[in-house]
């Protein structure tokens, strides 16, 4: 076996280069390519741990955000701690909302399915979706923001999602390719 010297390697590499610069550049291409697809993989990951962490410590009271007194097997709801105390342009009508049943379910509903089918990738479409219309309702209940006229983390973590969905997040780590070939996913776009 004939093993080359690292200075020979590189005046191999650089004669390749002249010879086929298109060759590099498709090297580079596929090494960015890689790298974004484990990045979104980890951000997607990351962002529905967050979803999914929010539901169950809401859920059970781990102590958090939520202690167990007021965990909502406990009889808790999780939407009155935050939106009972909205201020703000929107505050009387989060107010309104606040311990309802009906916003109990569709807020921990949309913070269980928004969770999982990122951290699985699954549904990115949807879960985009809804998570930035519960993101854009939290960002509104949260105004005026305390340290910055517009901008927190609830708008950032929305562009996020966008993001993910648009760079295709779910096909590295995720079951987004297998999830395309079901038959429904393949006949209704919206479920992708």
């Amino acid at each position: 076996m004939i093993t080359l010297s690292r200075t020979q390697r590189l005046a191999h590499r650089d004669a390749a280069a002249e010879v086929h610069p298109e060759l590099v550049e498709l090297g580079r291409e596929r090494t960015t390519a890689r790298v974004v697809g484990v990045v979104g993989a980890i951000t997607r990951i990351s962002v529905g741990f967050t979803f999914l962490w929010a539901f169950f410590d809401k859920l059970f009271g781990l102590g958090f955000a939520t202690p167990a007194a007021r965990a909502w097997l406990e009889g808790g709801s999780p939407t009155t701690g935050f939106l009972s105390h909205v201020e703000g342009p929107f505050g009387g009508a989060f107010q309104s909302m606040a311990g309802q049943a009906w916003a109990d379910w569709l807020f921990m509903g949309g913070l269980l399915g928004i969770g999982l089918a990122l951290t699985a990738g699954i549904a990115m479409r949807i879960a985009a979706a809804s998570g930035v219309l519960l993101l854009a309702f939290m960002w509104m209940a949260s105004l005026p923001l305390e340290t910055n006229p517009f901008m927190d983390d609830h708008l950032i973590y929305a562009m996020v999602l966008v993001l993910l969905t648009a760079l295709h997040a779910e096909d590295v780590a995720g079951l987004g390719a297998r999830w395309r070939t079901l038959p429904v996913v393949r006949d209704h776009a919206v479920l992708r």
